[in-house]
């Protein structure tokens, strides 16, 4: 089962999630942030679920208890010009 991928987006296996918990990720931000898990396409949709019951189980805890990672809106590009205050001539 360890080659069993859980983030499709990122293409994260259930062994890096693991691996991710055994070295001490604790919620589902940590998780994210050592695997990419949940940071693809979908943004989570797909794997958070997966990824929520495998920290559950690894820490023998209710999947109730474990808090939804922190969300951040998309942002999207803008220009340098957008920030400078035009000065009168």
């Amino acid at each position: 089962m360890a080659d069993l991928i859980i983030c499709r987006c990122e293409e994260i296996t259930e062994a890096e999630v693991l691996e991710a918990i055994h070295q001490g990720a604790r919620n589902l931000t940590e998780v994210k942030r050592r695997t990419r898990a949940g940071m693809g396409l979908c943004q989570g949709k797909t794997c958070q679920g997966l990824v929520a019951r495998l920290l559950a189980r690894e820490l023998g805890s209710n999947l109730a208890s474990i808090a939804p990672p922190s969300a951040r809106p998309p942002t999207r590009p803008l220009l340098l010009a957008a920030f400078v205050e035009e000065q009168p001539a």
